[in-house]
């Protein structure tokens, strides 16, 4: 008697399909099926960051720029619940356009391994490793000079969207204030744009979220189940960032940090409890909401009015903090 044909277990967004036999599909296409508005005024390019792994990042920066004013960087870690998502889908390639030229400045926009074939720590020591690449090119006597020749290595900002927002507060605690491992590079700052945090207990906004929200909890819930290691909750470490078996950041020194959400998002609740207990630490927050936007409104429509003035707080932040 022949075994069955597999069927299908779990889809995140048409774009993931896992199997009953353990076999996955992945879909060449992204799912945000939007033009690239490449106009010319934003220069960028590919390149290897990790060739173990075969991980590549994104540059970005003004087609204007010079060697005359060095411009600070910013990472932009993509989301998509550590599960799907890529530096090349063009709705992330278009807020990084956005991104190099309403800052100005360079833009690194660098992939990691993905769930569930690669869960987690993976997605967190690839967002590492895109960090050192940086400080390798810092310090290298072959630089790349198309990045080399305008970027100001001491003034780097890390940002992530949703799984990227995750990657980029464990980035945070690991380099500490002042990321003194990556010198000449210093960070700045970090900017968490709706991260994906969990935990065992809902919070009421996602207890009580609307079931056809952008990010819905059924989502919410089945990136957590792909990407967390076997065997494991939402209350490991690098999802809830006050768990009983996480990192006391009390004494942890942190970089400003720069925390938004939208009013509608599921994981509002969490990303507002994780800017107030940083707070009553004593480290420096600060917190956005948007009223009635819904998770990653920023990157689904990039001239809103709230995504508009989204792109002034970043700006104001970075100013901020550029010393």
């Amino acid at each position: 008697m022949s075994n069955p044909p597999p069927y299908e277990v779990d889809e995140c967004r048409g774009v993931l399909r896992i199997y009953s036999d353990g076999s996955i599909w992945r879909s060449p296409n992204p799912s945000f099926n939007v033009p690239v508005n490449d106009d010319g005024s934003v220069l960028w390019k590919d390149v290897v960051f990790d060739p173990l792994h075969n991980l590549s990042l994104r540059l970005y920066k003004p087609a204007t720029a010079t060697s005359a004013v060095k411009l600070p960087i910013f990472y932009y870690i993509h989301g998509g619940g550590f599960c799907i998502g890529s530096r090349a889908w063009p709705n992330c390639q278009n807020y990084c356009f956005k991104l190099a030229s309403e800052l100005q400045a360079v833009i690194i926009s660098p992939d990691y391994r993905l769930a569930p074939e690669n869960r987690l720590p993976a997605a967190i020591e690839d967002g590492f490793m895109a960090v050192k690449w940086l400080q390798a090119q810092a310090l290298s006597e072959n630089p790349d000079t198309w990045l080399t020749d305008v970027a100001d290595f001491g003034k780097v900002f890390i940002s992530g969207d949703s799984a990227g927002g995750n990657i980029a507060h464990n980035l945070s605690v690991r380099l500490g204030a002042g990321s003194a491992e990556l010198g000449p590079v210093q960070v700045r700052g970090y900017v968490l744009l709706a991260p994906f945090f969990g935990g065992t207990m809902l919070t009421k906004s996602e207890a009580e979220g609307p079931k056809d929200a952008f990010l819905n909890w059924e989502l919410i819930d089945r990136f957590w189940r792909l990407s967390i290691p076997i065997g494991d909750t939402t209350d490991h470490p690098l999802v809830n960032p006050f768990g009983p078996d996480s990192l006391n950041l009390d004494p942890v020194a942190l970089d400003p940090i720069l925390v938004v959400c939208g009013g509608s998002d599921l994981l509002k609740d969490r990303a507002d409890e994780y800017a107030k207990r940083l707070k009553d630490m004593g480290k420096e927050i600060q917190y956005v909401e948007y009223e009635n936007q819904q998770h990653g409104f920023f990157t689904i429509d990039p001239n809103s009015e709230p995504s508009k003035n989204l792109m002034l707080v970043i700006r104001n932040f970075i100013t901020k903090y550029l010393g």
